[in-house]
């Protein structure tokens, strides 16, 4: 069964999805459905959309490899990346809750927070210092947040009072490519190697031979 406290954030990204891929006059409807759905039918419809599996638990290794962020790893879902180590990925938010929202996710299915590799906080840290260039935030919040058993991170940047349960807004794929050009991480390019500098050995000079200037014999 799904734990409750992950039932409001998996119902909030399934909204998220619907707005992005539903044409308008089918969306009311569909977003209407989840919301009102219990946790039964909740995890039903997960099963049946083949998100999680019949007989695994969510939290499980057979079931996490579905979960929408194992499928963005994967590449299984389109994503908007701007950073990767080995670890880790960023990407934008698609659907975020200010400008310039990043989603820092773990390429192994890790619960809990304290199971974060370290090399995505440093990628985290990173990314805030570009984002406060580019941006001009008041700060740059690094919040925590699970779906489906998958923890990430979210660095949110705040201009007023912003927060995860901000408003959010929907972008298209021009405004988010614009966003990923400004932030993605730019590969430095190799220094093109000079060619050896040829040393041509300079033939020494032949030293001319002095010659010796004719001398009368010396008559004893």
């Amino acid at each position: 069964m799904i734990p409750d406290e992950q039932i409001t954030e998996i119902k909030k990204k399934l909204i998220e999805h619907l707005q992005n891929t539903l044409p308008e006059d089918k969306r009311a409807i569909a977003i209407n459905q989840i919301q009102n759905m219990s946790k039964e039918q909740l995890e039903a419809f997960l099963v049946q959309s083949k998100m999680i599996s019949q007989t695994e638990a969510p939290s499980s290794h057979e079931g996490a490899q579905q979960c929408v962020f194992c499928s963005i790893i994967q590449g299984q879902l389109p994503s908007y990346k701007i950073d990767e180590n080995k670890d880790a990925i960023a990407v934008l938010e698609i659907n975020p809750a200010s400008e310039g929202h990043v989603l820092i996710v773990p390429k192994k299915h890790v619960e809990t927070e304290d199971k974060l590799p370290q090399s995505a906080f440093s990628m985290a840290k990173r990314i805030s210092k570009k984002l406060k260039t580019k941006f001009k935030p008041k700060e740059v919040k690094m919040l925590f947040s699970n779906v489906l058993g998958h923890e990430i991170i979210n660095l949110l940047p705040i201009y007023e009072n912003e927060s995860l349960s901000s408003q959010r807004k929907q972008l298209e794929d021009e405004a988010l490519i614009k966003l990923q050009k400004k932030l993605e991480k730019k590969s430095s390019p190799k220094k093109a190697k000079k060619p050896a500098k040829k040393t041509s050995k300079k033939s020494k000079p032949k030293k001319e031979k002095k010659e010796m200037a004719w001398l009368p014999r010396r008559i004893p």
